[in-house]
């Protein structure tokens, strides 16, 4: 999975969305101390850094070290670069002893990893019964309904093909991924919990993000230009004249605690 970003890391890093304050608050007022979060894929530690305002300590972790590279040095968040998978012995070494980790974050990567042993780790890592594990994707950009069309025709025509398999789980917004977690208190489910963050592009902007999607990069290596001339005149077109835009991605978050298992 890692590989999939190391060509493109500056771009994910210019162009990935931050995400909304209310999505951490809400994560925040289902965990009960606020001391140790491992933040997984952090990749340029988009997520990191928010949750660095409200948690002591932030442990960032990611398989690509290229990534790391782009992201923002703050004092409270230790960035980590680790293998792809990690034995107990290595998580331990790595990111922190049995039990003392109070929120376990994984932002629009969850897709990408060997569930049940990565569910292992993280009901080993945090503290019992009331430990979090939150994990969030968001989906293709809304910006009007000129740009929607060329994106989603687009998406479902043009890139489909060299999208990797995991993607399917985006696709169906988290709803079907496995998640065996309990619901958290004042909740009678796991979500997906709908958020939403904006941010202001341009078209260029708007570019440079699907430049940092996996499956641009994988049509690349491929000698395919997903964003040929043709493709590109087709978003000047939707966009028109207008500069930058107010772009939405809607986000979907799966949430629960670990209980006792």
């Amino acid at each position: 999975m890692a590989d999939l970003f190391v060509k493109q890391a500056k771009e994910y890093a210019d162009a990935r969305p931050s995400y909304p304050p209310q999505l951490f608050q809400f994560i925040a007022s289902k965990t009960p101390s606020h001391n140790l979060v491992w933040d997984v894929g952090t990749g340029s530690g988009q997520a990191a850094k928010s949750l660095a305002a409200i948690y002591q300590n932030v442990i960032a972790t990611d398989a690509s070290a290229k990534q790391l590279e782009f992201a923002p040095k703050i004092p409270n968040v230790r960035y980590q670069h680790t293998p792809s998978t990690m034995s107990m012995a290595e998580l331990e070494k790595l990111v922190a002893s049995e039990g003392s980790v109070d929120l376990v974050t994984i932002a629009q990567s969850l897709h990408w990893f060997d569930l049940a042993t990565f569910y292992q780790q993280v009901k080993w890592l945090l503290k019992k019964p009331n430990g979090v594990i939150a994990a969030w994707c968001y989906y293709l950009p809304r910006v009007c309904n000129e740009v929607d069309t060329v994106l989603d025709e687009f998406y479902s025509s043009e890139v489909g093909p060299y999208w990797d398999p995991a993607r399917k789980l985006v696709d169906k917004l988290y709803g079907s991924i496995d998640f065996p977690f309990e619901a958290v208190e004042g909740a009678d489910h796991t979500g997906p919990f709908e958020f939403v963050t904006e941010t202001l592009m341009d078209l260029d902007d708007f570019l440079t993000y699907i430049k940092s999607w996996s499956a641009y990069q994988t049509a690349k290596e491929k000698g395919v230009e997903l964003l040929a001339e043709n493709v590109v005149q087709k978003f000047k077109l939707a966009w028109g004249e207008d500069g930058k835009k107010v772009t939405r991605f809607p986000i979907y978050l799966r949430m629960g605690k670990v209980g006792n298992a």
